[in-house]
């Protein structure tokens, strides 16, 4: 990491529907709740079926693509996906499946990762997800961080919210507002992942 430049926590995600997108910026909120380090939000391209097609080099709209420099270069990252069938969705595992350089090279090794989900129904596979996205970034050495239990909200939600990684339940694939006790566990795991990056760093 370039020394005159200040650490950041990587918020990198694909959002289909918004829900994760939504969750994305309360993570950037917590992780900005911690002076020296900054959120720094990127999504991933769509991928197809049809590869005569491709995504444009710059996103339509949100936030911009992802490097794998920026990746290498994070102090730490916090990984999210919608659930689909209990995993990660495929443009988020598409970017992943090209980090064997910096797995070769070891550049996540002892960093802080966290994940966070959506799915539509209360048993949609938000925990089996977020071990999807978990098994990975072991791979690559890096140390989970799930949200312990002094959050309150854990035992107070009853939308989405797990002890894995933060979550949102959304009543349909159209909705994507949080509930409050869904945004203070965003926060609450955004503020965690950056003061742990900065002792780590």
């Amino acid at each position: 990491m370039n020394a005159s430049t200040m650490p950041y926590v990587l918020i990198l995600f694909y959002s289909r529907h918004g829900s994760i997108a939504e969750m994305a910026k309360h993570i950037a909120r917590g992780v900005n709740k911690v002076s020296g380090i900054e959120a720094k939000i990127r999504q991933v391209a769509n991928v197809s079926s049809n590869t005569e097609t491709s995504e444009p080099a710059i996103p339509e709209q949100g936030a911009p693509y992802c490097t794998l420099d920026e990746l290498s270069d994070c102090a730490g990252l916090a990984l999210g996906s919608p659930s689909y069938f209990g995993s990660m969705a495929a443009p988020l595992k598409h970017f992943i499946d090209q980090t064997s350089t910096l797995w070769m090279t070891g550049q996540l090794i002892d960093k802080p990762a966290c994940g966070f989900t959506s799915a539509s129904t209360m048993h949609g596979g938000q925990e089996q997800c977020l071990y999807s996205m978990m098994t990975p970034l072991i791979h690559h050495g890096m140390i989970w961080l799930g949200l312990p239990y002094k959050n309150k909200e854990l035992i107070s939600t009853t939308g989405g919210g797990t002890p894995y990684g933060a979550s949102h339940l959304a009543s349909s694939t159209q909705e994507n507002s949080l509930t409050k006790e869904e945004q203070a566990l965003c926060e609450a795991q955004g503020e965690r992942i950056a003061r742990m990056a900065l002792k780590l760093v």
